[in-house]
């Protein structure tokens, strides 16, 4: 269970929409967390990539090495 708080402004236009369509606030409020959910994982994801490669602990991949390993090229 997951309760928040939301600004007046953004509760307004989330009844609006809801009233509009037919779907529940619950319902656009699910869509927007996951879709959110989604980028926020991808972009830590992203840091802690950068981190390790500046760190040493990784390398990084040429686009033309990674064609070649997939069978990708030209």
């Amino acid at each position: 269970m997951l309760a928040i708080r939301l600004p007046a402004e953004v509760e307004t236009r989330l009844e609006a929409l809801a009233q509009a369509t037919g779907r529940t606030k619950t319902f656009y409020a699910r869509e927007a967390i996951l879709e959110h959910l989604d980028n926020l994982e991808d972009l830590y994801l992203a840091e802690q990539r950068l981190t390790d490669l500046r760190a040493g602990k990784s390398q990084a991949v040429s686009l033309e090495d990674v064609m070649k390993r997939y069978g990708l090229e030209d």
